[in-house]
């Protein structure tokens, strides 16, 4: 399981530098390291967190399905935008709906020893990676949120290498924010 932890830290790297430089490419690492994480985080009995695995295999379809046909449709990339706060209620709604599932699933018929973060972390990257995938700016500000939490929860379950690689996702969400800012200023 150690290899496996090692080559979706690896993939998701890769997922996240292309995230941040906005290649279509980031897509397939997504795809490829959500396959990956899904047997770590089975493994580790972070339920939620392999359910999300398998959200990411989805979403990374519709994201490169999206940012291409934009670029079909009208030639050029697909922008980088700001949220709308009609939109920002419906995704804090959503998320926080899909947290209390996430929790009472987890606390009452699993044995994850960490429920309420499992399931925080959870709800808030679905609502990221979304984001990202409509190329919302503030996908960023969740990431920041979400990261910090999970570096701590990985790192109690002895998960050292996600762990790291979630506090590189910390600081990277930071640099990615200030590189599509510039991008929105253009």
């Amino acid at each position: 399981m150690e290899f496996l932890e090692y080559l979706g830290t690896l993939l998701s790297l890769v997922y996240l530098y292309l995230s941040v430089k906005q290649k279509i490419s980031l897509w397939l690492f997504g795809f490829l390291s959500a396959l990956v994480y899904a047997a770590v985080f089975y493994e580790a009995k972070f339920y939620a967190a392999m359910s999300l695995q398998l959200y990411y295999l989805w979403v990374s379809a519709y994201g490169w399905y999206s940012w291409k046909k934009n670029r079909e449709t009208t030639g050029e990339e697909l922008p980088v935008r700001f949220t709308r706060m009609k939109e920002w209620l419906l995704l804090s709604g959503v998320s926080l709906v899909v947290m209390s599932v996430y929790y009472s699933l987890l606390s009452l018929g699993t044995d994850s020893p960490v429920p309420g973060a499992d399931s925080f972390i959870t709800a808030f990257s679905i609502t990221a990676t979304w984001m990202l995938a409509r190329k919302q700016i503030e996908h960023w500000l969740i990431w920041i949120v979400v990261d910090s939490i999970a570096v701590g929860i990985y790192f109690m379950q002895g998960l050292y290498s996600t762990a790291l690689l979630f506090a590189v996702y910390g600081v990277m969400a930071v640099v990615g924010w200030r590189q599509w800012r510039k991008t929105m200023k253009k």
